[in-house]
C-alpha cells in the first residue's frame, strides 16, 4: 500500500458499497488462498487491513433498541 494519505470525500452510502464490495473481494481471495495462491494471501491481508481501517473509522450507530431475546430475558426475570 501507499504512504501517502489523501481524504476524499464520500457519502455513507457509497461507503457501504465500498465495504460491501471489499467483504465480497475478500471472500474471492480466500478461496483463492486456500488454492495455493499467495499473490492472493498477500491481497486478502490487505483488504482485511482495509476493512479493519473503515471499521475503525464509521461513525458509531445510536444505540440500539432490545431485541427480542432480551426482552424475552427481562420478561422472565420480571415474572420470576
Amino acid at each position: 500500500m501507499l504512504d501517502n494519505q489523501q481524504k476524499i470525500a464520500v457519502s455513507a452510502e457509497q461507503l457501504e458499497v465500498i465495504e460491501s464490495a471489499l467483504h465480497t473481494q475478500s471472500k474471492i481471495l480466500n478461496v483463492q488462498a486456500e488454492a495455493g495462491g499467495n499473490a492472493a494471501r498477500q491481497r486478502l491481508n490487505e483488504v482485511k487491513r482495509l476493512l479493519a481501517l473503515l471499521s475503525q473509522q464509521k461513525p458509531t450507530d445510536a444505540p440500539k433498541r432490545c431485541t427480542r431475546g432480551a426482552l424475552g430475558w427481562l420478561r422472565t426475570r420480571s415474572l420470576g
